[in-house]
C-alpha cells in the first residue's frame, strides 16, 4: 500500500471518489467509480451501472475507456487510472477490466486504487494486473 503517491496519481483518486457519487447500483448498493487520464491530461470519469440482469452491468472502469473511445481518443493513449470503491476496504478490477484496461490504455500504465479505508491506496502496473494476457496488440 502506499500513501506517498506521486501527484498526478493523488489528483485522480478524489476524481475517481466523485465519479462513485453518480453509480447507478440499485441492485448491489456498491458503488464504484474510475479517473482517467488521457496524455495530455484531461481526465474522463466513469462509473458502474448496473441492470437488474448483472451481466449487462457495465464496471466503473469500462465505462471510462469506453467514454474516451467514444469521444475519438486514440485506444492506448491513456496513462492512468483511479478506481474508488466506498464500500470495501480496498477495490481492484475484475478480470473482464483488467483485460480491457491491457488493450485500451498504453502498455506502462499505472492503476491506482482505494476503498473506504482514508489513505490507503494500492498501485499496480498492467502487467501487474494481468500477467499473461492476451496482448497482440
Amino acid at each position: 500500500m502506499s500513501t506517498n503517491l506521486p501527484a498526478h496519481l493523488a489528483a485522480l483518486l478524489p476524481q475517481a471518489v466523485a465519479a462513485a457519487e453518480r453509480a447507478y447500483c440499485p441492485h448491489s448498493e456498491f458503488p464504484v467509480g474510475a479517473a482517467l487520464l488521457t496524455a495530455e491530461g484531461e481526465v474522463i470519469h466513469g462509473c458502474n451501472v448496473e441492470n437488474i440482469s448483472y451481466g449487462l452491468t457495465n464496471c466503473a472502469e469500462r465505462s471510462a475507456l469506453f467514454a474516451a473511445i467514444s469521444r475519438g481518443l486514440p485506444p492506448r493513449s491513456f496513462t492512468a487510472m483511479a478506481i474508488h470503491a466506498p464500500g470495501v476496504p480496498l477495490i481492484s478490477p475484475c478480470g473482464a477490466c483488467r483485460q480491457v484496461l491491457l488493450e485500451l490504455m498504453a502498455p506502462d500504465a499505472t492503476i491506482v486504487c482505494s476503498g473506504s479505508e482514508p489513505g490507503r491506496t494500492r498501485t499496480w502496473t498492467l502487467a501487474e494486473l494481468l500477467p499473461g494476457a492476451f496482448d497482440d496488440f
